[in-house]
């Protein structure tokens, strides 16, 4: 995969996470995962396992409404 093809997978799942993030944050964690998924269906885009565990855990940290939203590390093109 080029570094292009890469870096527009990492800006697609990041505009994910952040919508998710945005209004997700105080919903349940089953609910959070299944539109973090679904956005990254859509979107065209996977997480490895453990970038998605760790996505979930910073956006449930998100509950006290002082934290950002996560930050993807690494994303790829659904092939």
């Amino acid at each position: 995969m080029t570094d292009e093809k890469q870096q527009a997978a990492i800006e697609a799942a990041q505009r994910v996470v952040e919508e998710v993030s945005s209004w997700q944050y105080s919903a349940d964690d089953p609910m959070i995962a299944d539109q973090l998924d679904e956005g990254l269906r859509k979107a065209g885009v996977r997480l490895d396992d453990d970038e998605r565990s760790r996505i979930l855990s910073e956006i449930d940290d998100m509950k006290d409404e002082k934290s950002s939203a996560p930050q993807v590390r690494s994303a790829a093109p659904v092939e």
